[in-house]
């Protein structure tokens, strides 16, 4: 018999026995990517609340890009001096939902 071979089989064998799984979520993370992906669509109000959402971000991201766009005008008369001072509207519900029908209307394909 010849004992060369027995030690490095042993070797391998301890060697492979390190590498499996030591904790229940190593086990779970190497077989994730082997189980199929269910993906759940969203239902009608999930959608949106979601378009809300971005209309509100628009809406607020247009307003604060015109806030830094303010105009301030003086003119002079007679013996005073007046200032006027022009600052862009807040946006309101309204004009949230405007842009919100708007982006509803452009994910069904509708024009209006």
């Amino acid at each position: 018999m010849h004992w060369g071979i027995f030690p490095s089989a042993l070797t391998h064998t301890t060697h492979r026995r390190n590498k499996m799984f030591k904790t229940p979520q190593e086990w779970a993370d190497a077989f994730k990517s082997m189980t199929p992906q269910v993906t759940v669509n969203k239902n009608g109000y999930e959608i949106r609340t979601d378009l809300l959402g971005m209309a509100k971000e628009i809406v607020w991201q247009d307003y604060t890009a015109r806030w830094g766009q303010f105009e301030v005008s003086a003119t002079k008369d007679s013996d005073s001096f007046t200032t006027k001072v022009e600052l862009p509207t807040v946006p309101g519900v309204e004009n949230v939902l405007a842009v919100a029908e708007k982006l509803y209307n452009f994910v069904n394909n509708t024009k209006k």
